[in-house]
């Protein structure tokens, strides 16, 4: 059983560096990149199972439509807890916030904490209210077009690939995708690695602290 509550108790960097010491991928895997807004870094990491969707917000819907709301929202309700939206514009650039003040609400009653997302946002106020969180590209005025396209298949946002199900860390650092085969290994080795830096940064608080420090830090950086 995985505690999703204590792994919430690390930030990213840390889950991040757990994982790194585990070996399991190259260390540019799994984890987004510089282009993540965080935008309530207050409300601390948020842990949960991916549900995926694609949007576009560059042109109307097809009609008929593909893909049914309410398919979409079953599929959310019925979805692995407690668990994150993780959801991709196709368009080129955002042309529109699919997420606001009704989406959040809608989702969160449906068992969503937030939304990663590459596309934008908006009603931010109204959003933070509701304790949902929100990660990013940024803000924007108008939904324009944005509309829901797909549900449940692999997605792509800031660098990072998520499929339905995984287990996903995000803080105001970024989000970071959590093998769950591992997850019971990841917590150990955060906890070790808490460890450790109490003990680097412990020697960097005393006096003359570069021969004991030579000893503690990895050659590597």
């Amino acid at each position: 059983m995985i505690n999703c509550s204590e792994l919430a108790r690390f930030s990213t960097p840390t889950i991040a560096n757990a994982i790194e010491t585990l070996g399991v991928r190259p260390r540019l895997e799994g984890v987004t990149d510089s282009r993540i807004q965080c935008l309530f870094s207050h409300f601390g990491a948020v842990v949960g199972y991916a549900v995926t969707a694609l949007i576009d917000s560059s042109r109307p819907g097809e009609q008929p439509r593909s893909v049914r709301h309410r398919d979409y929202w079953e599929h959310v309700r019925s979805s692995a807890q407690p668990s994150i939206c993780v959801v991709q514009d196709i368009a080129p650039a955002p042309c529109g916030a699919y997420w606001g003040e009704i989406n959040a609400t809608l989702h969160k009653s449906l068992g969503s904490q937030g939304v990663i997302t590459n596309g934008t946002v908006r009603d931010v106020d109204e959003v933070g209210r509701l304790g949902f969180h929100l990660f990013a590209l940024g803000v924007q005025v108008s939904h324009g077009y944005a509309h829901l396209e797909e549900f449940g298949r692999q997605v792509e946002v800031f660098g990072l690939k998520i499929s339905n199900g995984d287990l996903i860390h995000a803080d105001r650092h970024g989000a970071v995708v959590i093998p769950s085969n591992i997850a019971p290994q990841v917590l150990e080795a955060a906890r070790r690695i808490l460890d450790e830096e109490k003990v680097i940064l412990d020697a960097c608080r005393r006096e003359n602290p570069i021969n004991e420090l030579d000893t503690l830090i990895s050659s590597e950086y």
